[in-house]
């Protein structure tokens, strides 16, 4: 994940460290951005195009550094370059310094309420295709200096940039567990059937954990909470074992293999919206109690830009169908 690069000369300020000799060290906010950039891209060319700077540039000042600390931060001698042991310490501190630095940034811009300025939102690869299109374009043409950046992310690295400051929010399928992070419901989402003509339970009106056939199932693979969440509810343990050649890309490929007469696969309820007269007679709900997942946006808890954050929620809730942003009695959170 790139680190945020200050584009404000304000924030770029001197840092000065008494050591117990009464040595001082000198670094600045920019060399501090450039070190994380080349422990991001593990390439030095990389980074400077990232820092929108040329490549002496950014080596002359990561070389500063390494001389004013007395230690060498990055191997070159291999590729791609790596830190060296003393090297990660400092980037981790590092990352840590700029997060905070960037509060200060957020504390100003939360002041004036500003809905202006970047803002780094992270989304589930299960979520974004069929969330994205109902609200990003009209929100981002109503607010034109909001520059949203969307990155697709799982969750498990979704919520390490989290702590780690490197993205503002996060749109996940299950409320956080970690202790900085917390969260907020945006919309419950049930999970369907999409099931080939050729297989027995294209015949059901309904599906029941107990009609599904680990063998001819399309599943993400593990690791992404929308399988997992689905395994655990219809009690499939044994596709982890059966699932060899079935392991494709996307929802979106599995919804073709079912259209085109092989198996079973599952879609959330967002993307029945999207389909064609044909496509929905494939569709077939779960018996009660229907499987359903809770969509939440998550922010850590020291999180400051309130009033973007919500102005996104408001305008997610409104993209929806308002019946989805209540849990219904016949539901069951997965």
């Amino acid at each position: 994940m790139p680190p945020k690069v200050c584009n404000n000369s304000y924030f770029c300020f001197r840092l000065t460290i008494r050591c117990e000799n009464n040595y001082l060290i000198y670094m600045t906010i920019q060399q501090l951005e450039y070190v994380l950039a080349v422990d991001t891209f593990r390439h030095f060319a990389r980074a400077a195009e990232h820092c929108r700077v040329t490549q002496p540039t950014l080596s002359m000042m990561v070389q500063k550094l390494e001389d004013e600390l007395g230690i060498r931060l990055f191997d070159r001698n291999v590729q791609p370059v790596r830190p060296t042991m003393a090297g990660k310490k400092v980037i981790e501190q590092a990352r840590k310094v700029l997060y905070q630095v960037s509060l200060i940034r957020d504390i100003v811009t939360e002041e004036e309420q500003s809905e202006k300025g970047v803002f780094r939102l992270a989304i589930l690869p299960t979520i974004a295709p069929y969330l994205l299109p109902r609200f990003f374009l009209k929100l981002t043409d109503k607010h034109k200096d909001l520059d949203i950046r969307i990155l697709e992310m799982k969750t498990t690295p979704t919520l390490a940039a989290l702590k780690n400051g490197e993205i503002d929010a996060a749109i996940i399928a299950s409320r956080p567990v970690e202790p900085e992070l917390q969260g907020e419901t945006l919309y419950y989402e049930q999970f369907f059937g999409y099931v080939s003509h050729n297989e027995p339970v294209f015949r059901n009106e309904l599906i029941r954990t107990s009609d599904i056939n680990g063998n001819r199932l399309w599943l993400l693979d593990e690791g992404h909470c929308f399988r997992d969440q689905l395994v655990r509810f219809c009690q499939m343990e044994q596709v982890k074992l059966r699932q060899g050649a079935y392991r494709l890309g996307s929802l979106e490929t599995f919804m073709r293999m079912v259209e085109s007469g092989s198996g079973v696969t599952f879609i959330p309820e967002l993307a029945t919206y999207q389909l064609s007269g044909e496509q929905k007679k494939l569709i077939r709900p779960f018996a009660i109690p229907k499987p359903t997942r809770e969509i939440v946006l998550v922010r850590r808890k020291d999180f400051i830009r309130h009033t973007i954050a919500d102005l996104l929620t408001k305008s997610i809730r409104a993209s929806v169908p308002p019946e989805m942003c209540t849990l219904q009695a016949f539901q069951k959170v997965v």
